[in-house]
């Protein structure tokens, strides 16, 4: 009989039977499709030269008025701006003692120093930078404490520890004089979080999705970032802290920290707490959601405030100003936000609801959308042509107008296979441009981090996924392809190149991706396979790539394959890609037979088309 071609459905399917997929794909890593066949995803290249500290939640890029191309990390730990392969640490200061309120005592023989500070604030991996110290009289000089330095103990509320690079001896029973001053950065955050300590467990609620608060620090939380731009300006907010300015014109220096936008001079009634802040960007407004009420009081997870127009300092409002609140009648909280062109989506943990400029005398009008819905995490939206569309707690969703719950063939195994929901808070929603995908990066069950992704591409309406360590993502904008953070601190270029940056020299990507079986010719009778035309293209490869194709013969969906027969398929990286015509012989016999392609190795990109097996009738011997 003539040459059977395999033609397979695309995106991945894994809620159907094998009967029912036949002609689909149930399983792959690392690809994508365009133009309905499969392929490996781009490349990736490290962007930093020096790594961030912490587990990065939040990440931004824009340019400056002078063209600098800037990336704004928030992490667990800290706040940094990126220029180039340099990282800045501008991570705000709570407070700065007065001169002499800090001292030191050091044990001979200990690195451990412990310093005295009355009502220090300060928790577990905190950061003071302490200056005007003197030596506390041996090997503890004044060089060694004049810099910064990360809590290792709390004592208790007027005593840590620091630990040094090098020992105390005997002469070390100095206090570090008179003139010692603290500077304390922000309260640092948990790295990662757990059902129930992620937004409830601060000062301000009683616990995330109505669980107990579970942190061994009171008042921590998982430290997640929102931040948006205001002109060239940064404007930064750690969830439920304040609202933090970094002024761009002051320069690119070490010196130049985000500062509180409330202590800045002209500032009038500026949220003092507040979960997630934006920019309406068509009628210039600065929006607080979830956030303390004017004049004070205790953060309200429902309340929204936002500012004068044009004018970030200004929140109080008058007649002379456009500044207002108003509140969210349904919901518990507010979770995530996430901006269209011409309104703000506003997700809470049961309820989605649209904010527009509507102009004098009320700003802002709100409406409800949808109820009966869920949103997974602060960060679990993102917006794609107009389009916003985020993850719940057991479904994906999207709002065009009308709030809907998408299609999703892989559903099953994301949210009750893969996803370990009891980190749901750290789920990241990013966009891909340039290939028509919205992926989500996820919690695994296995290493309780992101890990994995699922993706959907809303150009074709097809799902994929795979397994990729990623916290945060940003479309390309300002630069030219997306960029994301990795879990080992470092930013990563994606869709550049072909191979895994993040080691050096570079590693190979592992992709594949498997079918379910396809009937040969009718399927009522065995068939001998004895030739393969692949039809795989290397586009963009380099130094002789090679895939393997694998085909597995079955005499029933859910029998043990009969044998399976590896082909290499390679090609000389000088040779068009259109003229690859190479062709395998294989022995297989069965009545229905599945394709597996993958690759891992240095320089190795491909695109499967339609290939094709070469059938005779056959007995079972």
């Amino acid at each position: 009989m003539p040459l059977q071609k395999l033609q397979f459905r695309p995106g991945v399917n894994r809620e159907v039977t094998s009967y029912t997929n036949e002609g689909g794909w149930v399983d792959g890593d690392k690809i994508r499709f365009r133009a309905s066949f499969p392929e490996t995803i781009g490349g990736w290249e490290r962007i930093s030269t020096t790594p961030f500290e912490g587990v990065c939640r939040g990440l931004i890029n824009w340019t400056t008025l002078t063209g600098s191309n800037l990336f704004g990390i928030g992490t667990n730990l800290k706040y940094y701006a990126q220029r180039g392969g340099s990282i800045l640490d501008i991570t705000p200061i709570r407070e700065v003692t007065d001169p002499g309120d800090v001292t030191f005592a050091a044990t001979d023989g200990s690195d451990v120093v412990v310093v005295t500070d009355i009502g220090h604030g300060a928790r577990l991996n905190d950061y003071v930078t302490f200056s005007g110290a003197d030596s506390l009289g041996g090997n503890i000089t004044s060089d060694l404490l004049n810099t910064e330095h990360q809590i290792t103990d709390v004592v208790n509320s007027n005593s840590y520890e620091i630990t040094l690079s090098v020992s105390a001896n005997a002469s070390d029973t100095g206090s570090g004089g008179t003139a010692t001053i603290g500077a304390y950065q922000i309260n640092t955050g948990l790295a990662t979080s757990f059902r129930g300590d992620g937004w409830g467990a601060g000062s301000w609620g009683a616990g995330g999705w109505g669980d107990p608060a579970d942190s061994s620090v009171p008042g921590e939380q998982l430290r997640l970032w929102s931040h948006t731009t205001f002109g060239e300006d940064l404007i930064i907010n750690p969830r439920g802290l304040g609202l933090f300015l970094w002024d761009v014109s002051l320069g690119v220096s070490p010196s130049n920290r985000a500062v509180d936008i409330s202590t800045i001079s002209g500032a009038d009634e500026v949220p003092v707490q507040a979960n997630i802040v934006r920019l309406s960007e068509q009628d210039r407004h600065v929006l607080a959601f979830g956030c303390t009420p004017l004049f004070g009081g205790d953060l309200d997870p429902l309340l929204i405030r936002f500012s004068s127009q044009e004018d970030f300092l200004d929140w109080n409002p008058a007649s002379t100003n456009t500044a207002g609140d108003l509140r969210i009648s349904s919901g518990n909280q507010i979770v995530a936000v996430e901006q269209t062109s011409q309104q703000t989506v506003v997700l809470t943990d049961s309820s989605a609801h649209t904010l527009q400029f509507i102009g004098p005398p009320f700003t802002f009008g709100i409406r409800e959308v949808g109820v009966g819905i869920s949103t997974a995490g602060p960060n679990c939206a993102v917006a794609a042509n107009g389009v916003v569309y985020w993850m719940g707690l057991g479904e994906f969703y999207m709002y065009d107008g009308v709030v809907r719950e998408i299609p999703c063939p892989i559903k099953e195994y994301v949210f009750d296979v893969t996803f370990n929901s009891a980190r749901r808070d750290q789920v990241f929603a990013g966009h891909n441009s340039s290939f028509s995908e919205v992926w989500w990066l996820y919690p695994c069950v296995d290493s309780g981090d992101c890990t994995r992704y699922a993706i959907y591409n809303y150009a074709q309406q097809v799902w994929y996924y795979g397994t990729l360590p990623r916290t945060a993502w940003a479309d390309r904008g300002t630069s030219l392809t997306p960029t994301a953070a990795g879990l080992d601190g470092f930013l990563y270029s994606h869709e550049l190149g072909i191979d895994d940056g993040s080691t050096e020299p570079a590693s190979p990507i592992s992709a594949y991706v498997q079918s379910s079986a396809v009937d040969l010719g009718e399927g009522d009778q065995f068939m001998f396979a004895s030739r393969l035309i692949p039809d795989v293209t290397f586009r963009n490869s380099v130094d002789n790539p090679l895939a393997t194709i694998t085909l597995t013969a079955q005499n029933f969906p859910g029998g043990e394959p009969f044998g399976a027969q590896p082909s290499p398929v390679a090609r000389s990286a000088t040779v068009p890609v259109e003229q690859f015509t190479e062709q395998t012989f294989v022995r297989l016999r069965g009545r229905a037979m599945s394709l597996r392609i993958e690759s891992n190795k240095v320089g190795t990109s491909w695109r499967l088309g339609s290939p094709r097996v070469d059938l005779r009738t056959d007995g079972r011997r």
